[in-house]
């Protein structure tokens, strides 16, 4: 992680440097980026959901609270804030057909990721992995420098599952007809391909456009080349959510799949640095105001325990 800090000092102490224009356009195409997501997820809710009405700015809302959380906190946390505040927007909305939805919602994106991932395979621009272990900032050492919290984490997935797994035993037929009903919208493929592909393509879009402008704002060549490098780069990085948004595997990353480009380590960490701050910040402020709005409060995991135990208490 010593690089990544001192990638951090080094973009703060140059901040009179950076392309303000081409930033503020990096921060649109990111803001244009979730928007677009909102349509596709709300849709294959709609799917699910036939007879309740599923509103646009409820969907919306618990979206960017996700994201904005996910920005912050590692192991995906954000997800299930998303969940539990869509199910308070949606009547009858059950957990494990929200939670299908989410799958659904990542089919596109795990066969555009592939295909990239694909590319820069047979390029030759991955790490080879006897390499992994030996590059540097990578967040699979974090596990082992943290241990305790790196447990926590996996203790709460492990509960997690644990709670499913019980729930699904106790009720299977209930618990996979919920399930299933988080995927009705690829029943219609048509319907798929028109309301969630098309806005999940257009999200990649402005994806792009995204990199393309941080790339000009921290003056590293912005070409279509090292564009792709750096989606490859953040795909392999959600692979491993120990940290938010993957920092120390980003970093690590793209040192090394830019190794034989005349562009400076340094130069390339800010950047890195620089983009995950910047979108960080703008996701943070989306996402926790979209709590505040919906919840009327910020401390939403009180409010969120506070409800599982009154809907438990009915249970028992």
């Amino acid at each position: 992680m010593s690089q990544v800090v001192d990638a951090a000092r080094t973009f703060f102490q140059h901040l009179a440097a950076v392309g303000w224009t081409a930033l503020g356009f990096g921060l649109l195409f990111h803001l244009l980026r979730l928007v677009a997501r909102i349509p596709a997820w709300r849709n294959i809710l709609r799917a699910s959901y036939p007879d309740s009405r599923v509103r646009w700015r409820g969907v919306a809302g618990a979206y960017f609270a996700g994201v904005g959380v996910n920005s912050i906190l590692p192991a995906r946390t954000g997800d299930l804030l998303r969940l539990y505040l869509v199910k308070r927007r949606i009547d009858g909305a059950t957990y494990p057909t929200l939670g299908a939805t989410l799958i659904v919602e990542t089919l596109f994106d795990t066969v555009v990721a592939g295909a990239i991932l694909l590319w820069a395979l047979v390029a030759g621009l991955l790490p080879a992995l006897n390499v992994l272990p030996n590059l540097p900032s990578i967040d699979w050492h974090w596990p082992l420098q943290h241990p305790k919290l790196a447990a926590v984490i996996g203790g709460v997935w492990i509960v997690v599952l644990a709670i499913l797994a019980i729930v699904g035993a106790r009720k299977v037929r209930e618990f996979r007809k919920r399930v299933r009903q988080g995927f009705a919208i690829l029943s219609r493929p048509r319907r798929f391909v028109t309301g969630v592909a098309t806005w999940q393509a257009l999200s990649w879009v402005f994806r792009f456009a995204t990199v393309l402008a941080f790339l000009r704002a921290f003056h590293v060549p912005a070409t279509a080349h090292n564009t792709l490098l750096v989606l490859v780069v953040q795909s392999l990085a959600t692979l491993f959510p120990f940290t938010p948004g993957g920092v120390g595997t980003q970093q690590g990353l793209l040192v090394y799949v830019f190794r034989g480009a005349s562009i400076s380590k340094t130069a390339l960490l800010s950047f890195s640095i620089g983009m995950q701050v910047a979108t960080a910040l703008l996701s943070a402020l989306l996402g926790f105001a979209s709590i505040f709005l919906m919840l009327r409060t910020l401390r939403w995991r009180k409010l969120v325990a506070a409800d599982e135990q009154r809907a438990y208490a009915r249970e028992g």
